[in-house]
């Protein structure tokens, strides 16, 4: 069911878009072929299609779980201004 230029115009106002009637004409036939193409899309026979999680047939390479830098956080947090039992102290925001 085609948009009307009224029903774009609602849209837009929706949208907080500021149109002129000649961008409302040329965002009507926009729309239109956009909801055209979901029509076509939804027509599509797709019983016995499993769901996909992705469009291609990827598969994410795993790599050994490795620590590759050393612990220096006491070497950061001695030139820290304030530091109390392992944590930065920092000064309040919310009063």
């Amino acid at each position: 069911m085609p948009l009307s230029p009224d029903e774009v115009r609602r849209i837009a106002l929706l949208a907080r878009i500021e149109l002129s009637e000649p961008e409302i004409a040329a965002a009507q036939g926009q729309l239109n072929a956009i909801f055209g193409l979901i029509e076509k899309l939804q027509a599509a026979d797709t019983r016995g299609v499993a769901p996909m999680s992705h469009a291609g047939d990827a598969s994410a390479r795993l790599r050994e779980d490795q620590v590759l830098e050393s612990d220096q956080r006491e070497r950061f947090q001695s030139v820290a201004p304030h530091v109390e039992r392992g944590l930065y102290l920092v000064p309040r925001v919310i009063e």
